[in-house]
């Protein structure tokens, strides 16, 4: 079947793909948008939000274990496993109705299949039955996503060693969890298994974990971490992985080659990266250019190839949902010609990391604001000097500011700790609007509230700090 119809068909159903849908619906297009699974992609499904549950799982797990603090006692609690996942499966299938209602709002035309380009402005699906169609819109946007990346030269039993999907089910809890990587998917799944008992031991590549993240709030991080019981490697690499009689089996060798370590654990979870779903769709064929893994795009996400765009995980880091979703709108609107449009600014993303402590930041970190120049200001205060957080039991955190010296600029921004997470729009906002610390210092925050602690934190920069 041709369809010629369309003003604009998106290819993947994530963040990015269902706003981009509606961006177009509202502006007018006449919109399509492909999904071969549901409708929510990997981060409504298997990632954002599930795991945000299995993660609150996990705070009240550890609330409940310190509830003599707070003047409480209680005998005999426990936990129930499957609740708990089927609890967040049953939100993420949920999220996922609720995407459907929103394309039916919006007039979006929902194709069930597997599109591939064939020429640089046809799209053949193939759905569910093996019926092929072709649809020729004016424009088409790719937001496939991304996967999970294997460790190369490892042939594994995925019975043992799991990806983001498998460790997000588990049936039972594992006695002994080797987690690869120190990313935030690592660093969640390290603080949700820890929680619940298993012991956890976490494996780094780089120095330090959490290697995105400023170098002192990983510090921070990894002392907290290892205070819960994680236990954490760092600078070595996988130089092998065996599954026998009921183990995993991981040799880990220093980055110098002078030093192994063999360790062993009933589970293992490879969080080592993610690489874009460039595959089987057409895109090299036609000319899209992919380097690392990742279409490459101009500022306003055009591939350089007739009218085909490409948004989210699919196009490099940040991947993060948030991220897609304003490349999302930016893309759309750039197509439709809106007017004084702005490129998405990738140092005021915010990165968000929900294990406990919660770990969150935008900008530059101090070591990148030096490299690149600058003369900084750095400011720190301790959540320990927060009164809120230490009413709540939560003062184990910190929060860093950093500036330009010579103009004042918020450069970065880093945070650690309880609810950091719902703190940090606070200095994206900031940093949007290119506020200046006289701006910061003279916001009035209100008390008692650990968004208290920003405020102090950037009158420490300026040894104005009050409260400490």
């Amino acid at each position: 079947m041709g369809n010629h119809n369309f003003d604009v068909v998106v290819v993947g159903g994530g963040p990015g793909g269902y706003v981009a849908a509606i961006r177009a619906s509202q502006l007018g297009f006449n919109t399509a948008l492909i999904e071969r699974d549901s409708l929510g992609g990997i981060c409504l499904n298997w990632g954002c939000i599930p795991t945000k549950s299995l993660l609150h799982a996990a705070n009240i797990q550890r609330l409940l274990g310190r509830i003599d603090e707070f003047g409480f006692s209680a005998k005999e609690l426990h936990f129930d496993l499957p609740k708990i996942v089927a609890r967040s499966r049953k939100i993420a299938s949920g999220l996922s109705d609720g995407i459907s209602h929103l394309m039916k709002k919006h007039k979006v035309t929902v194709i069930k299949g597997e599109a591939r380009l064939d020429g640089s402005d046809s799209l053949i699906v193939k759905g569910d039955n093996q019926d092929s169609k072709r649809i020729t819109p004016n424009n088409i946007i790719f937001a496939t996503g991304a996967h999970a990346m294997e460790l190369p030269g490892t042939d594994v039993d995925d019975e043992y060693v799991w990806t983001y999907k498998e460790a997000m089910v588990p049936e039972v809890l594992p006695e002994s969890l080797i987690v690869i990587g120190s990313g935030a998917i690592g660093v969640e799944f390290a603080s949700f298994y820890n929680a619940f008992g298993t012991n956890v031991t976490m494996v780094e590549k780089l120095d330090y974990i959490l290697p995105s993240e400023d170098e002192e709030i990983s510090r921070f991080a990894r002392k907290t971490f290892e205070e819960q019981g994680v236990s954490i490697r760092t600078g070595c690499s996988v130089n092998g992985i065996k599954c026998e009689d009921g183990l995993v089996t991981v040799k880990l060798e220093s980055l110098d080659g002078r030093s192994s370590e063999i360790i062993s654990a009933s589970r293992a979870i490879v969080a080592i990266g993610i690489s874009g779903n460039t595959q089987g769709i057409g895109l090299e064929e036609n000319g899209v250019q992919i380097d690392k893994g990742h279409v490459v795009v101009d500022q306003w996400l055009h591939t350089g190839v007739g009218n085909l765009y490409a948004i989210g995980d699919l196009v490099g880091p940040p991947w993060l949902a948030h991220k897609a979703m304003h490349e999302a709108v930016i893309c759309v609107e750039r197509m439709a010609g809106v007017e004084n449009l702005i490129p998405i600014n990738q140092y005021n993303i915010p990165s968000c990391i929900y294990s406990s402590p919660q770990v969150a930041s935008v900008g530059l970190t101090e070591e990148a604001a030096r490299q690149n120049g600058y003369k900084v200001n750095v400011g720190r205060f301790p959540l320990a000097a927060n009164g809120k957080a230490l009413a709540q039991g939560e003062g184990d955190g910190l929060v860093k500011t950093i500036f330009d010296t010579t103009t004042g600029e918020l450069l970065g921004a880093h945070m650690i700790g309880a609810e950091v997470t719902e703190l940090i729009y606070g200095y994206g906002l900031a940093k949007e609007l290119e506020t200046t610390e006289l701006d910061l210092i003279r916001t009035v925050f209100p008390h008692p509230t650990i968004s208290e602690a920003m405020h102090e934190s950037v009158l420490n920069a300026y040894s104005r700090a009050i409260h400490i």
